[in-house]
């Protein structure tokens, strides 16, 4: 909506203020792991940056890398509140892996947008992850699956950067093909339902009713 630059300038500045506030309320714990999560963020972003338009990348290496991008602010966002509220160690562990999990499943939700969503639902446009060439899970699924003619087309689109409309017309349906958007949302609905059995323990509260509306709002983007 606003664009990269703003968006990435706001985003620092609202971690700044949260890092401010963890100084405000005296928690070096809750600041520990605010400062961690900000370096296996910026962690994620180099391993992003080294697997760039490499379609030999794995399932595991990009997993790595959302874990590390995506997974880890969701988590470190969970567990920080209960770190200043005091609550037990498995409470935060349960937490901890809620948001671990939910970001992994937003994270795989948003790649599969980029190739069968709405820019409404994305927050950006369609089609945007194609065209700067990044290496995704639908991408993966795709090329692993694909023949040696499809692979070529890969290989022209994200090593080549020839990413233009037709192009991504042709991605979405080799993708549809091999069932590389389906398979993602897939794993997007495994992690959100590992979210959601971290929150079993807990205590029935409208704090956690709204932890899970969270987990089937992240989801149901892809409806």
């Amino acid at each position: 909506i606003w664009g990269n630059q703003a968006s990435v300038l706001v985003g620092d500045f609202l971690l700044g203020q949260a890092f401010r506030m963890m100084v405000d309320v005296g928690s070096l714990e809750a600041l520990d792991i605010l400062s961690s999560a900000a370096s296996i963020i910026a962690e994620g972003e180099v391993m992003q940056l080294a697997a760039a338009k490499n379609l030999e990348t794995t399932e595991d290496e990009h997993f790595a890398v959302i874990k590390a991008k995506t997974a880890a602010l969701f988590s470190a966002a969970a567990e920080v509140g209960p770190v200043i509220a005091l609550a037990t160690r498995n409470d935060r562990a349960a937490l901890r892996s809620y948001g671990m999990n939910l970001g992994l499943a937003f994270q795989l939700i948003d790649d599969a947008l980029d190739y069968g969503g709405s820019s409404k639902d994305l927050g950006k446009n369609v089609g945007d992850d194609f065209r700067e060439g990044k290496v995704t899970l639908p991408v993966i699924l795709a090329y692993r699956r694909g023949t040696k003619a499809e692979r070529t087309f890969w290989k022209r689109a994200i090593e080549d950067n020839v990413t233009d409309d037709a192009g991504l017309e042709k991605a979405i349906g080799l993708m549809t093909r091999h069932g590389a958007i389906a398979d993602t949302i897939g794993r997007a609905r495994h992690f959100g339902e590992i979210a959601r059995d971290a929150l079993a323990p807990l205590e029935a509260t409208p704090q956690k009713s709204a932890l899970i509306d969270v987990i089937d709002f992240c989801i149901a983007r892809v409806n």
